[in-house]
């Protein structure tokens, strides 16, 4: 049997950025895009250009691969044609494949909030989607508070939806915009939508999770005909959050409810990457993962000492919904020690490094990283860190230079012209080929002072790091005190575009930063390595 496909629309950057706390950079969203595109999302909407200078500068070029860059939008407003509207324009002449264009369903909302007719409504959205479609994008229209409007007035909101549709939108998005529409009602409003006329191949659902049901809301639209889904990773959205992406897919591909019907674009193979792509990104949002996640958190498939432990060791699947592995997770025992391997094994195959399931190595390398992590490690977020670790532990990264010692000195003191100012200075003393190098440099701050010192004289090596790049830096205190133990993660770029993240923990935060600084040189030097013998290889 055909299955259908489900189309998986991502609006992390966008509705997400909404989240009470969150603030994406232009250089955290250009990571948090690579990251969505290279799991296999079908769009990744990534904000609203001309709107804020951060959304306008990401869209100066396109961000994504594979996946349809989407930027979002009003349509025009009524009184002004789609051609004089200097938000609509903004929006076509932005660097994207796709416009998402948010559009008033509720004719209160048309009243009161825009102030125009009912009339006035459906011809910004008509002439707005033949604005899009005629620049040679994808038009996509996002039907706000589309549940409300339809049990306050259910002609209007169907007018709405079909304009869309008609005008030649590619998706028309029913939005449960406040969050508390249920999910039998969401059955049949959109069993209602596509009996007017809207064919469900053209629908999607946008889910609000105010009274916890934006999951099953979006499962509900989609056994009532609707075939795209929007969300973001973690749930993360304003108020409760939106419907949850790391939830909703696994659920489509592992329940046979939904997965003999339905296909997305995650194929098993990407699937096994959703731990680490949750956790990585809570990592980037310089905050712990939700232990209590459905399928990525580290209790999901947690099981303490007793009956429970007992028969699950005897059969996993007497107390498992669906195997750890499938999802990138591992069991966890609390009287045993038990699961990981497979995990270790397929993150390893994924950056290109065999290793054989009865190796003794591996097991070192698993005892390694649960003893770090125990200490504040977390490898999720800090991929460079974990791929040196693993070569080291599984073989061997060559030894570029040794660090004899570092200092840093922080003064403060009145400059010239009596102004009082901080100063940082860094001396680092390493050994390159059998030669002492010492540097010394300041910097805007302690860790710029140090990372100025450490790549300063590398030797031989300094041409191979001229396009390294420290683009991003967060620490996190994981325990109280002023003698807390402190997470540092800093990625690093270049000018191929790769990206990576390293990680260094100490009750210093200077010697933290420092192991991340050192791990972030060493794993380029590693990389240019590789690539060269991967391009003689060839």
């Amino acid at each position: 049997m055909t299955r259908e496909k489900i189309t998986l629309f991502d609006t992390t950057l966008r509705d997400g950025q909404q989240t009470p706390g969150i603030d994406f950079s232009v250089e955290d969203k250009i990571s948090i895009a690579a990251m969505l595109d290279d799991f296999g999302l079908d769009y990744v909407e990534g904000g609203y250009p001309g709107a804020n200078p951060t959304d306008t500068a990401f869209f100066a070029k396109k961000r994504t691969h594979r996946a349809r860059f989407t930027a979002f939008g009003m349509t025009k407003r009524a009184g002004v044609s789609a051609s004089n509207d200097p938000g609509l324009n903004q929006l076509l002449q932005s660097a994207s494949d796709a416009i998402c264009l948010v559009a008033k369903s509720w004719d209160y909302h048309v009243k009161v909030a825009l102030g125009c007719t009912n009339e006035e409504n459906l011809d910004a959205i008509h002439d707005s989607v033949k604005a899009v479609v005629e620049a040679g994008k994808e038009a996509l229209v996002d039907c706000e508070h589309f549940f409300d409007g339809y049990k306050a007035n259910a002609a209007y909101a169907v007018a709405c939806a079909k304009t869309a549709y008609e005008a030649g939108a590619r998706w028309v998005v029913l939005c449960d915009t406040n969050g508390g529409t249920q999910p039998p009602e969401i059955r049949a409003i959109v069993s209602a939508l596509i009996e007017a006329g809207v064919p469900g191949t053209s629908l999607g659902i946008h889910a609000h999770n105010d009274t916890g049901q934006a999951v099953a809301n979006s499962l509900a639209a989609v056994e009532a005909g609707v075939r795209q889904i929007q969300g973001t990773l973690n749930g993360i959205g304003e108020r409760c959050g939106n419907a949850d992406l790391t939830t909703i897919i696994p659920t489509l591909a592992l329940k046979d409810t939904y997965a003999d019907r339905f296909e997305t674009a995650i194929d098993p193979e990407k699937l096994v990457e959703l731990t680490r792509l949750s956790h990585a990104f809570d990592e980037l949002l310089n905050r712990s993962p939700n232990h209590q996640a459905p399928y990525v958190g580290a209790s999901a498939f947690a099981t303490k000492a007793g009956i429970h432990a007992s028969a699950l060791l005897k059969d996993p699947k007497t107390y498992e919904h669906v195997e750890p592995a499938s999802v990138g997770n591992f069991r966890k025992v609390m009287v045993s020690d038990q699961g990981g391997k497979a995990n270790f094994i397929n993150e390893l195959k994924r950056r290109g490094i065999a290793v054989a399931k009865d190796d003794p190595k591996l097991d070192r390398l698993i005892e390694i990283v649960k003893e770090r992590e125990a200490t504040g490690y977390a490898y999720e977020g800090a991929d460079g860190s974990f791929e040196l670790l693993a070569h080291r532990t599984l073989g061997t990264v060559p030894e570029f230079f040794a660090v004899e010692s570092f200092r840093v000195m922080v003064e403060r003191r009145f400059d010239s012209n009596g102004r009082l100012k901080t100063v940082s200075e860094a001396v680092v003393k390493m050994v390159i080929d059998g030669e002492t190098v010492m540097s010394v440099a300041e910097g805007d701050g302690p860790v710029n002072a140090l990372d100025i010192a450490l790549r300063k004289d590398l030797g031989k090596f300094q041409r191979e790091i001229e396009d390294l790049e420290l683009a991003d830096f967060k620490v996190r205190i994981l325990n109280g005190g002023t003698s807390a133990i402190t997470r540092v993660l800093i990625e690093s770029t270049d000018a191929s575009g790769a990206r990576w993240w390293t990680v260094g923990v100490s009750e210093n935060i200077i010697d933290a930063s420092f192991q991340a600084l050192m791990d972030a040189i060493i794993y380029k030097l590693m990389k240019n390595r590789q690539l060269a013998g991967q391009i003689a290889a060839e």
